[in-house]
C-alpha cells in the first residue's frame, strides 16, 4: 500500500487564534457513515422492534442515550468570526445535486440527515432530525422518529413528509446509476404521520447499510421545490432552504462563496452539536489550481489551508516566506484521527499467475518504500498496512482475547497460518536504492513458486 502522512495544517495568526479558542466546525465536508448489521448498545426492545437513540455496525454505541456533546468538542467553544479556505477550479451552481455543472464547494452544508456519524467512532450514527431508530431485529424496515421542533431556514417545519419527498426525488431525478442502485436495495418509503417515516428494505437482500443508508439522505423542503418548480438536477444558484446550521451568503461567481451561520438554527442545542458549528462565516475563495492557492494564502487572501498527500514537496520546501518569519502565519502537522484513505498496489487474483501467494509477497520486497519516501516525499510519509490504520479494527500481531475467541470455531475455513502468524505487515527497505537483500529474498521466492530466469532474464513458468 501507498503511504499516508499526518495532515499538515497552515492557518494565518488570525484564524489560529480563533481556534485556539474554539474547535473547528465539524462536517466541512461530506461524513462518511459505515453501518451495518449490529444491534445498537443503549437499545430498548419491547420483544418485537429494537429502539434506540443511534445505532452501531461494531460492537456498541460509545455514547449513551444521555450524552451531553461528543467527547472530542469543547461544548463552552465561544462562536463568531470567520473561517476562509480555498477550492480549486470554477463553479457555476449552488444545487449540489446538479448533473450537468459544477456545484460550488460546500453546497451541501445547508442540508441535514436523520442520523449522522461522528469523527471518533468507525460505524456508529447518532440521531439529528431523528430522535429515535426503530427497527426489528431482521432489519426488514426502520422507522425513524423525528424532532417535531425541526425546521429549515424559512422556519417551516421539517416533516416525515419531506423525508418521503426527498427520497422520491432521488429516485426520480438523482443519477441512473444511484437510482438502480437503490431500488434494488429499498422497496419504498412512507410517512406514518408528520414525524414518524418508515423505510421498507427489498427482501433477499443483505441488511448490511441499509439503515444508515436511507438515514443518511439529504432532506429537502417539499413546500420550497413546489413553489419554486424545481427539479433535483438542474443548475440554479438559489439551492433551496435547509434545516442545517448555515445557510448561503454571498457569491460571486468562479471567484467566492459565503456560508453564513443561521442565528435560529432549531438544533443548536443537540447534544450532537454543542460545541461545533462556532463559525459565523465560512468564505471560500477560487484559484485556478493549488500553485495559485499557495500564493493566495502566502498574500493572505484566505486564511486556513490543509497541505495533502500531493502538496509534500510544498510542505516541506514552501513554508519559508516573510510571512512565516514575521510569525503572521503559523503552522502545525495534526493528526485527524480519520482511518487512512485506502492507496496501493491491489493483485488481480483472477491471474493465474498472481495467485501464488510467494508471487506477491516477491513483488512487494521488490519495492523500496523508505527510498521512494527519502527520494520523492521528503520523507514525510507513513506506510500503512492496514485498511483500519490507526483503529481498534487493525490486526496487529497474533490474535487473542475476544478475537482469537471468534476465530477459533472458524479455523478449519480460514486461510493457513491466520492463528498461528503475526498480522502480515509490509517489509522495511534499507535507503539505498537497491536493496540487495530484499532482491535476493525476492527471486528466492519467485523460484520457490516456480518462476525461474531464462537465458533473456525473464522469469517464466513451467508453461513457459
Amino acid at each position: 500500500m501507498h503511504p499516508r502522512r499526518p495532515r499538515a495544517i497552515a492557518v494565518t495568526r488570525r484564524a489560529a487564534q480563533a481556534a485556539r479558542q474554539r474547535v473547528l466546525m465539524a462536517g466541512l465536508g461530506a461524513t462518511l457513515l459505515f453501518l451495518g448489521w449490529a444491534m445498537a448498545a443503549w437499545a430498548e426492545t419491547d420483544g418485537e422492534t429494537i429502539k434506540s437513540h443511534g445505532f452501531a455496525t461494531y460492537g456498541n454505541l460509545a455514547l449513551p442515550a444521555d450524552f451531553e456533546h461528543l467527547p472530542y468538542v469543547n461544548p463552552d467553544a465561544p462562536k463568531g468570526g470567520e473561517i476562509s479556505i480555498w477550492a480549486d477550479g470554477t463553479f457555476d451552481s449552488m444545487n449540489p445535486y446538479v448533473r450537468q455543472g459544477r456545484p460550488g464547494a460546500l453546497a451541501s452544508i445547508m442540508f441535514e440527515t436523520l442520523v449522522e456519524g461522528t469523527a471518533d467512532e468507525v460505524g456508529a450514527i447518532y440521531g439529528v432530525v431523528a430522535h429515535t431508530i426503530e427497527y426489528p431485529e431482521s432489519q426488514d424496515w426502520v422507522i425513524f422518529h423525528m424532532r417535531p421542533e425541526a425546521r429549515f431556514s424559512d422556519n417551516t417545519p421539517v416533516t416525515a413528509h419531506d423525508v418521503v419527498f426527498s427520497h422520491n426525488l432521488f429516485m426520480e431525478q438523482g443519477l441512473p446509476s444511484y437510482r438502480q442502485a437503490v431500488s434494488q436495495l429499498v422497496a419504498g418509503a412512507e410517512a406514518l404521520d408528520d414525524h414518524r417515516v418508515k423505510f421498507t428494505f427489498q427482501p433477499g437482500v443483505p441488511r448490511k447499510n441499509l439503515i444508515g443508508q436511507v438515514g443518511g439522505t439529504p432532506i429537502f423542503s417539499r413546500q420550497w421545490y413546489e413553489d419554486n418548480d424545481a427539479r433535483l438536477d438542474e443548475s440554479r444558484l438559489d439551492p433551496g432552504v435547509g434545516s442545517g446550521p448555515y445557510m448561503l451568503g454571498e457569491i460571486d461567481i468562479n471567484r467566492r462563496i459565503t456560508y453564513v451561520r443561521n442565528p435560529d438554527y432549531w438544533g443548536k442545542d443537540l447534544p450532537i452539536n454543542r460545541g461545533r458549528h462556532n463559525f459565523d462565516r465560512i468564505r471560500i475563495e477560487y484559484f485556478g489550481d493549488s500553485n495559485a492557492a499557495f500564493e493566495g494564502f502566502k498574500a493572505g487572501e484566505y486564511t486556513f489551508r490543509i497541505e495533502s498527500e500531493a502538496e509534500a514537496d510544498t510542505w516541506a520546501t514552501g513554508y519559508n516566506f516573510p510571512a512565516i518569519q514575521r510569525g503572521h502565519v503559523v503552522t502545525a502537522e495534526l493528526p485527524d484521527g480519520n482511518l487512512p484513505t485506502a492507496l496501493g498496489f491491489v493483485f488481480n487474483l483472477r491471474r493465474d499467475n498472481l495467485q501464488d501467494p510467494r508471487v506477491r509477497e516477491a513483488l512487494g520486497l521488490m519495492y523500496n518504500f523508505e527510498w521512494t519516501n527519502q527520494t520523492l516525499n521528503q520523507g514525510l510519509f507513513v506506510r500503512q498496512n492496514s485498511l483500519w490504520e490507526g483503529s481498534d479494527l487493525e490486526a496487529t500481531g497474533l490474535p487473542e482475547g475476544a478475537e482469537l475467541a471468534l476465530l477459533e470455531p472458524l479455523a478449519d475455513v480460514l486461510p493457513e497460518g491466520t492463528l498461528t502468524e503475526e498480522a502480515v505487515t509490509f517489509p522495511v527497505s534499507n535507503t539505498r536504492q537497491l536493496d540487495r537483500a530484499a532482491l535476493r529474498r525476492a527471486s528466492a521466492l519467485m523460484e520457490e513458486a516456480g518462476w525461474v530466469p531464462g537465458p533473456d532474464g525473464r522469469l517464466r513458468n513451467a508453461d513457459g
